[in-house]
């Protein structure tokens, strides 16, 4: 082996390394998460007045290490379901790409640990938002109910509205009614996103005794669940509006997303194909998106 070939494996080993710790963060759901806290610095700082740039930027990187350190401590919790399931089998830590795994548990521990220390600097309210984010997935979700209980999403998931409300904190240092209408949300929005996985990885769930919903009771029980779910969201989303001084931009992409999201949800509980549900779960994600960068273009225009 020359010199020249070497280095090349070298760097291929490097980056395989660098992409395995940034995989086991699960980018695509801190960055959806991350967005709904950028969304409401928006909303907040036009109702209570700008703020540095510095505070934002420091906040902004607080609770994007805390959503991934978050991850990468519940990777390494669920490090034997992951081998386990097909959907999972090639996360780093099963695939052996992240070995021993114990490695990640630092990963994540040093990243959240860092989020912390950004938080503080922001405000004690915002950090109480990051520790709160951390006990709930981790601690009441992943510890305790992922394994144990159908209620797993739905005690589990009020974590997943924590970024929402930390950003709200992290400009006004406070809660409000509006910032917990916009958590809720986002916590009313998890059942579905996660039901609808569920149901098209019934037989993974099952296998590795995970009790999720559709795993459990029988599937027109967790459709009508999930669709019970998905009104309560599309009211709650319908709630902030006159819960907030909105413009007609949100308004709109409230109803428009709405009617969609209930339309989709309604098509796969009369059709409960593993087909439709693949669609509704890929259809919740932009949901979401559509709706917060709605509450970001209504409050710039």
């Amino acid at each position: 082996m020359n010199i020249e070939t070497s280095i090349n494996k070298t760097r291929m080993d490097f980056r395989t390394v660098v992409m395995a710790y940034l995989e086991v963060t699960k980018p695509r759901s801190v960055v959806l998460l991350v967005f709904t806290a950028l969304a409401t610095m928006v909303v907040a700082s036009a109702m209570y007045g700008p703020v540095a740039m510095s505070q934002l930027i420091t906040a902004t990187a607080a609770v994007t290490l805390a959503c991934a350190g978050a991850n990468a401590v519940s990777c390494y919790i669920d490090r034997d379901l992951d081998a386990s399931m097909t959907r999972t089998q090639k996360r780093p830590i099963p695939d052996g790409r992240i070995n021993p795994p114990v490695r990640a548990l630092y990963w994540g521990l040093l990243l959240f640990v860092s989020s912390l220390f950004l938080g503080w600097r922001v405000n004690p309210v915002a950090f109480a938002c990051l520790w709160g984010g951390m006990i709930g997935y981790v601690g009441i979700y992943s510890l305790w109910l992922k394994r144990r209980s159908s209620w797993n999403i739905i005690l589990g998931g009020f974590s997943g509205g924590l970024p929402a409300l930390f950003g709200w904190t992290a400009v006004t240092g406070k809660v409000d009614l509006l910032p917990l209408l916009i958590a809720a949300l986002v916590v009313l929005w998890i059942p579905n996103h996660i039901w609808s996985l569920a149901i098209f990885y019934k037989e993974d769930y099952a296998r590795v005794k995970v009790p999720m919903l559709p795993v459990v009771c029988e599937a027109r029980k967790a459709l009508h669940c999930l669709i019970s779910t998905v009104i309560l969201m599309v009211a709650c989303s319908l709630l902030i509006y006159f819960a907030g001084s909105w413009g007609t931009i949100y308004l709109a992409t409230a109803i428009i997303t709405g009617l969609a999201a209930i339309g989709l949800s309604t098509y796969v509980y009369l059709r409960p194909a593993r087909q439709n549900a693949w669609l509704l779960f890929k259809f919740s994600s932009p949901y979401l998106f559509l709706l917060f960068l709605g509450m970001m273009l209504d409050t710039w225009l």
